[in-house]
């Protein structure tokens, strides 16, 4: 007979749950029930027969796939859900009708086009590690940015023990004790650019994501979101392809 068990982890994510990352948090953390057992990383399911629970709630399978951008304002954190009642990005997305997560994350401070999915696979392939595909910020520093810095930050900077990728950066615009600039980084560490410019003793005052990919933010509006166009989602989709190590 053929075995039709698939990976606990991976049935959350094409459920809409959360990503697979995520989706192992919860399972490491006993919020996961299988036929009323508590799941263990490597268990896996028979998605027509078996329960399965979070938090103790039946997980359905999902109808249908929803892909939307986000544009998300400072305040909220990038969860479906926070113990602290802290305000969270899901609370900006609860009329879409079904369970979606984020991909990737933004920090509390930060803002801007934030990718939200119920498809476990085009999350991960464009969250995987050996990925990189290109994510572009404005940000706001202060007090300014010297052309050796400039240097630095293009060349790769030692932040948590690790050499970032080159990143690609410009200025925009500067006035007295304040510069914006452009960055593109090829990776998703966490508080990355944060912690580059924190490297350089330069404040971030603030950071904005305005691109991925081909995707741009656009004239969307701050806690507003809307669905990705099938094309945008295609495009994003061979953008990963393409990323490789």
């Amino acid at each position: 007979m053929p075995d039709n068990k698939i990976r606990l982890q991976k049935y959350l994510a094409e459920c809409g749950v959360a990503s697979r990352r995520k989706s192992e948090e919860l399972i490491s953390g006993g919020k996961v029930k299988v036929n009323g057992k508590t799941a263990v990383i490597g268990d896996k399911v028979d998605p027509k027969k078996d329960r399965v629970s979070v938090f103790g709630k039946k997980i359905k399978s999902v109808e249908k796939t929803v892909y939307i951008m986000l544009n998300k304002p400072r305040g909220y954190i990038t969860t479906m859900k926070d113990e602290h009642d802290r305000k969270c990005v899901s609370e900006l997305v609860k009329d879409i009708g079904v369970r979606i997560y984020p991909v990737g994350r933004l920090d509390r401070e930060s803002e801007g086009l934030l990718i939200m999915t119920n498809d476990g696979d085009f999350a991960n392939s464009l969250t995987h590690p050996s990925k990189h595909i290109p994510k572009t910020y404005r940000v706001t520093i202060r007090p300014g940015i010297t052309k050796q810095q400039l240097k630095s930050f293009s060349e790769g900077i030692e932040i948590d023990g690790k050499t970032t990728l080159p990143a690609d950066i410009k200025v925009i615009e500067e006035q007295e004790n304040r510069t914006v600039v452009q960055v593109t980084i090829y990776e998703g560490r966490n508080r990355q650019i944060r912690k580059m410019f924190d490297f350089m003793g330069i404040e971030v005052a603030r950071l904005k994501r305005v691109k991925v990919g081909s995707l741009k933010l656009g004239m969307l509006k701050q806690g507003d979101y809307r669905e990705l166009t099938p094309e945008e989602v295609d495009s994003l989709v061979n953008l990963a392809k393409e990323s490789r190590e």
